[in-house]
């Protein structure tokens, strides 16, 4: 079973309602997935056939909520190294010429030009200098894009991509503010934090970790690291999953002094000192052309969720062809409160 993928998914049925708490906002079919952050900013992607022999090509067409919001598309080859010139693309009656090689923007006539030939096609060609050639596919556009019509309220407006009406434009849903999440700056380690991770071990659930870790020569005292949170708390970190090309760290919050009472995490990862935060990111595949990843940030008390995105469809762009967001948020990393001197 593929982890990633597993995870993906996970973060997928996680997210899956919308503002209104009605319809999914992440969805995919065919050689197009979409992904609604929780801000109900919507992004599409669509990529070559899984079963052709194109050369990996990607489209994003993303919007924010709201009525009238402007439409963005940008295209994206897999390889520009070896292209001379600048990209072509033509989807059934509309031809946008003089596109950058790698990523390339389309301004807003071109949109409109292009956008209603793209509903109506079942691919669309992108060519360069040298007879090369590159083919988008189509297939599965339309009910991604009516999802995203759907999630964002659109459905039966004169603004939806795929089922216009005459609804007001003004019923489409007005976008949702992004979390603010506060962040106090963890303090420098004591002397003697390191020493916390012998004393705390005992007190460790370590029940995850026996289900959890292939290496369990790796579930020992000195394989934890201890970071300071802040004046109380610290955090202890367990690596011990080691995958073909995933790596599982455990985590705890604990006090610095007895009882330490630790707590695990549902968050997992590296711990970053400069915003208290740790990040989990998984691979889908070796080649890594699809990822799944999420943030954590300690907000004083507890980790809280900051970020997730992911690409579930991998179709051979290193390192993943777009980001998208299914949870955003902004961090604002505050100084820690001066603690009292004592008389």
């Amino acid at each position: 079973m593929n982890l990633a993928r597993v995870a993906v998914a996970l973060s997928l049925v996680a997210l899956s309602v919308g503002a209104a708490g009605k319809e999914p906002v992440a969805f995919s079919h065919n050689d197009w997935e979409l992904a609604c952050d929780n801000t109900l900013t919507c992004r599409a992607a669509g990529y070559q056939a899984d079963s052709g022999g194109s050369e990996p090509v990607s489209m994003l067409v993303a919007r924010k909520a709201g009525p009238g919001t402007p439409i963005d598309i940008q295209l994206q080859i897999g390889d520009a190294d070896g292209v001379k010139g600048t990209l072509r693309f033509k989807v059934g009656k509309a031809t946008v010429s003089g596109l950058e090689a790698g990523t390339a923007s389309f301004d807003d006539s071109q949109v409109r030009s292009v956008l209603p030939e793209l509903l109506k096609g079942d691919e669309a060609q992108v060519t360069a200098g040298g007879g090369k050639k590159w083919v988008l596919s189509l297939s599965g556009l339309n009910a991604v894009l009516l999802k995203m019509d759907e999630a964002q309220g659109r459905v039966g407006t004169p603004g939806a991509l795929v089922r216009k009406g005459s609804r007001p434009e003004s019923s489409a849903l007005q976008p949702v503010p992004m979390p603010v999440v506060n962040v106090p700056r963890p303090p420098k380690a004591r002397p003697g934090d390191a020493a916390l991770a012998a004393r705390i071990f005992p007190s460790l659930d370590l029940k995850d970790a026996l289900e959890q870790c292939n290496n369990q020569e790796q579930v020992n005292a000195k394989s934890v690291e201890v970071h300071r949170l802040n004046d109380r708390k610290v955090l202890l970190a367990l690596g011990c999953g080691v995958g073909a090309y995933n790596y599982t760290t455990l985590l705890w919050i604990a006090g610095d002094k007895p009882p330490y009472a630790p707590v695990s995490l549902e968050a997992s990862g590296e711990f970053d000192e400069k915003d208290a935060s740790v990040t989990s990111s998984m691979k889908g595949r070796g080649i890594g052309d699809c990822w799944s990843a999420e943030t954590w940030n300690f907000n004083g008390k507890d980790f809280v969720r900051t970020g997730a995105t992911g690409d579930g469809m991998c179709r051979g762009f290193a390192g993943g062809a777009w980001s998208l967001p299914r949870y955003v948020s902004r961090v604002v990393v505050t100084e820690p409160a001066a603690t009292p001197s004592k008389p």
